[in-house]
């Protein structure tokens, strides 16, 4: 993470002080993409995971990254003024926030602007951004400025496919950079974080490439008019996706309303449907899952003893892990099918459903879902430490016999990769 930021702040000293010491080229253009920056990066959605993303300012960074003629002459700014007008915009649109934190600081009221990882998530984002438009302008400006870019007509399908390489590279640049970013704040493995970003590109990134290419094509024809006449579109975008954040936090609403019901009916101890699903998911963090994976994990865990609101008496201390196996696959059914009337993704139904198959299994325990698994030993591992501490075991000492337990069935009653992986994170 240091070497990502040291690296965006070196850039954007660099290209800093050369603007400043030879003058920007075209300033009317690079005030109107510095301003298309600056209030692009003020419009946030939130991704899975609790990813921002700023479409615009991407967008609008890109497409200046990506500028060649402006209204039919030549208009390349070069690599460091497009870094240098991509910084400006991002450090005015950061500089709201810094100044009433200071401000806080001041009066000694405490912080007053966003929550320290938001302040941490946007300072990566930016740090980011920074960088990526600083990898397309590398690629596409020397080349524009050398006149190699002149061979491709620039309304032929050559000059097309090479702004599309251009900005793939970009976004892949940006991907990486994104993993390597989650990688150190989170602990999530470096594969799983890439996967979830590459797979963000197939959704609102294609949208931010395709704007950002649209824009710097556009302003050949129609001038600056084209940076906001081009970038609604995308803003139409930014309200479907600040819908679909709404419905996941309704369904985030439900499933922790289901978990809390069997506590709530003395069901099971207060807590334990968290407890369990933070074991699950650092697990599944262990093991590489990415953030949508986790996200099912999660939620299949927090609702995993839904199925005991069927039972006529309570298990004693809510330990189904001590139950016989065919109570706790008949427990593991009944609620999977309250799941699947509650409109919560099918597969964690499906997850819950399995829990307490048998394992390993005739297959091996392969036909057994990975998150039915880990939340299996996941609870087993709470269900077992609340015995301990009801039997006036020392916490250290209960810990320690918990996962001996465990380890004992690894490989009969539970998948020993999980079983490791719990070890290392809750040893």
């Amino acid at each position: 993470m240091c070497a990502v930021h040291g690296a965006a702040l070196a850039l954007l000293a660099a290209s800093l002080g050369a603007v400043l010491v030879r003058g920007p080229a075209q300033p009317g253009v690079a005030l109107a993409f510095t301003a298309l920056i600056a209030l692009g990066e003020c419009v946030r959605i939130t991704l899975p995971g609790d990813r921002e993303q700023t479409p615009i300012g991407a967008a609008g960074a890109l497409a200046y990254a990506l500028l060649g003629p402006l209204r039919g002459l030549p208009a390349g700014p070069g690599v460091l003024q497009v870094t240098a007008v991509t910084g400006a915009g991002l450090l005015l649109a950061l500089l709201p926030a810094a100044l009433r934190a200071a401000a806080g600081r001041v009066r000694g009221c405490g912080p007053t602007g966003p929550a320290p990882w938001r302040e941490r998530a946007r300072r990566d984002g930016a740090a980011r951004r920074l960088l990526g438009a600083g990898f397309a302008a590398a690629v596409f400006q020397p080349l524009y400025n050398s006149g190699v870019v002149d061979r491709f007509s620039a309304d032929g399908p050559a000059y097309g496919a090479f702004l599309t390489a251009v900005a793939a590279l970009a976004a892949l640049c940006d991907a990486v950079l994104a993993a390597l970013l989650r990688r150190a704040r989170s602990g999530l493995r470096f594969p799983a974080a890439l996967e979830d970003e590459l797979r963000s590109l197939f959704g609102i990134g294609t949208a931010i490439a395709a704007t950002g290419m649209l824009v710097s094509l556009a302003a050949g024809e129609v001038g600056l008019w084209a940076l906001p006449l081009f970038c609604a579109p995308l803003l139409l975008a930014q309200v479907s996706f600040r819908r679909a954040a709404a419905v996941r936090a309704t369904t985030g609403q439900t499933i922790a309303s289901l978990a809390k019901a069997t506590e709530v009916a003395g069901y099971t101890p207060p807590g334990h449907a968290r407890r369990v699903a933070d074991t699950a998911c650092a697990v599944g963090r262990e093991l590489g899952l990415g953030t949508r994976e986790l996200a099912l994990l999660e939620y299949a865990a927090l609702m995993h003893d839904v199925g005991q609101l069927s039972l006529v008496e309570p298990v004693p201390g809510g330990a189904t892990a001590l139950l016989p196996d065919e109570e706790q696959q008949r427990i593991a059914r009944l609620g999977s099918e309250v799941i699947r009337r509650t409109g919560v993704p099918r597969r964690v139904a499906e997850q819950v459903a399995r829990l307490a198959d048998p394992f390993p299994g005739p297959d091996g325990g392969r036909a057994v879902p990975l998150a039915a698994r880990i939340i299996r030993v996941a609870n087993a591992h709470d269900d077992l430490l609340t015995a301990a501490r009801e039997r006036g075991v020392g916490e250290a000492v209960g810990r320690l016999e918990v996962l001996e337990a465990l380890r004992l069935e690894r490989g009969r009653v539970y998948d020993a990769r999980v079983v490791d992986a719990l070890v290392r994170v809750r040893g």
